[in-house]
């Protein structure tokens, strides 16, 4: 299969690195003259620049970064790139298929990308190009090893035949592969990813403090707690959305531990954060709020403004690290 990887830092490398050891014909675009040479010394196909009209359909990963601004993502690179891949599909005999492995606000695939590539290649989606996301989870330390030994894939598409090709592309590597038929859902998956292992570290660090205070060892009550709470082995407790925790211990628990740490004259905003967000939803109905009481919208993703080209020159992929987390 033909593969282009739009941006080659740590992660666009794994990618990249990954699908030529499974036999793909693979080429990493950069902008930075250093790492297409260093990818060429290395015996890969790196160029500086996205041409297409030679080629035959491929796979077109975006691996560009996207660091936060804020509360956002800065996506100045992610749509030099995005743009750059346009330009190149403005001149594509083939039908290729984008897919967006960067982490990006859920409705970015197809509010952002879709309408770019549309605008700069003059095509129409799922006529002159295809569209899907494919979310990376790799970790910078291992993202090589990550890659070609995934626990988990994701891939979420509207086109049912984009949905059949990447899971084919992807079931060599192994690990559960789960398909969507909304890319926005597989970005939401990656945001509720790494947001669950950020909440996690949190509440251990909050509970490190209580602990430290109680002249208590945490690393002993830690292990033994990720052995015993149910929310630690049954991967399906508490996921179901709208419903919040009850009965005789949580409750009453979560209130007295809050007590305890006063005691302490120590602060727990997480905790406190937890009792807020349940008392939000007592009362509601098991199936979780509507439309209007979540602030959710409906009908498809939400609009992405899309800023205008700058006139300071070609705009072309940033040469930067895709985050791995």
């Amino acid at each position: 299969m033909r593969i282009f990887v739009i941006g080659s830092g740590v992660v666009g490398t794994a990618t990249g690195r990954g699908f030529v050891e499974a036999g793909h014909r693979v080429t990493f675009v950069d902008v930075s003259p250093q790492r297409v040479e260093d990818l060429t010394a290395w015996g890969l196909d790196a160029r500086a620049r996205l041409g297409l009209a030679a080629e035959e359909a491929g796979y077109i990963f975006l691996t560009l970064p996207t660091p936060n601004d804020g509360t956002r993502y800065d996506l100045t690179a992610f749509l030099e790139g995005t743009r750059a891949v346009g330009r190149a599909l403005r001149e594509a005999a083939a039908v290729h298929t984008v897919v967006v492995r960067s982490t990006v606000t859920p409705g970015t695939t197809e509010g952002l990308v879709g309408p770019v590539l549309e605008r700069e290649s003059g095509l129409r989606q799922d006529e002159g190009f295809l569209l899907a996301s494919s979310p990376e989870f790799l970790r910078a330390a291992s993202a090589a090893a990550d890659f070609r030994w995934p626990r988990m894939t994701v891939v979420g598409a509207r086109n049912r035949r984009v949905r059949e090709r990447l899971a084919e592309l992807f079931a060599p590597f192994g690990g559960e592969l789960r398909v969507f038929a909304e890319p926005m859902t597989a970005e939401f998956i990656k945001c509720a990813h790494n947001i669950f292992n950020a909440t996690k570290i949190s509440f251990w660090n909050e509970m490190h403090t209580v602990a430290q205070r109680a002249g208590l060892d945490l690393a002993e009550i830690a292990d033994t707690v990720a052995r015993s709470a149910e929310a630690s082995f049954n991967p399906a407790y508490g996921i179901r959305g709208g419903a919040p925790y009850g009965g005789a211990c949580l409750p009453k628990d979560t209130m007295a531990f809050l007590g305890f740490a006063d005691t302490l004259d120590i602060e727990m905003p997480l905790l406190r954060a937890v009792i807020e967000v349940n008392d939000r939803f007592v009362g509601s109905p098991s199936a979780g709020p509507g439309p209007a009481a979540a602030g959710a919208v409906t009908g498809g993703p939400p609009r992405i403004e899309i800023p205008e080209q700058s006139t300071g020159g070609r705009l072309s992929a940033r040469a930067a690290e895709s985050p791995a987390r």
